[in-house]
């Protein structure tokens, strides 16, 4: 068929074009727009139906799943000793064992006077060198709640 006799070619001109009433054979506007458009405007109340909980976000959540809540310097072990502290006869140090306490690491600020057997679930580098420095030892809760 040549290009003259196509119906495209004897609709030009006409305003329809062979759709019937203006807005007709749009792209995507009869129906409102394409995919999500419209969720918070002329789409609402089908979002509030079937997607409630499509605007907005989930809370928050922490990247460290196991966070510290309550932990103690190395210049805090003194006053620890003197109220709770307890000496074994086979053993010359004293011991402490901070997880009773509640405490859930030993951080490194200040300085230790003595020779100390720390019990605690998390420690610093720093907190672990200034006690072996004073020949202190540190025992992390889980090497020694295993044995």
């Amino acid at each position: 068929m040549a290009t003259r006799f196509r119906k495209s070619r004897r609709q030009r001109g006409s305003r329809y074009c062979g759709w019937g009433q203006i807005g007709q054979h749009r792209q995507s506007g009869g129906r409102g727009g394409v995919g999500a458009a419209g969720k918070h405007k002329h789409f609402w109340i089908r979002t509030v139906i079937e997607e409630p909980s499509h605007f907005g976000h989930d809370a928050f959540h922490l990247i460290n799943n196991n966070p510290v809540r309550k932990w103690l310097n190395v210049r805090d072990l003194n006053g620890m000793l003197l109220q709770h502290g307890n000496i074994n006869e086979r053993d010359t140090k004293a011991t402490l064992d901070l997880v009773s306490f509640g405490y859930h690491k030993l951080l490194g600020g200040g300085k230790v006077s003595g020779a100390v057997k720390v019990r605690i679930a998390k420690v610093s580098d720093k907190a672990k060198q200034k006690i072996e420095e004073a020949g202190g030892e540190v025992l992390l809760y889980n090497e020694y709640n295993t044995t």
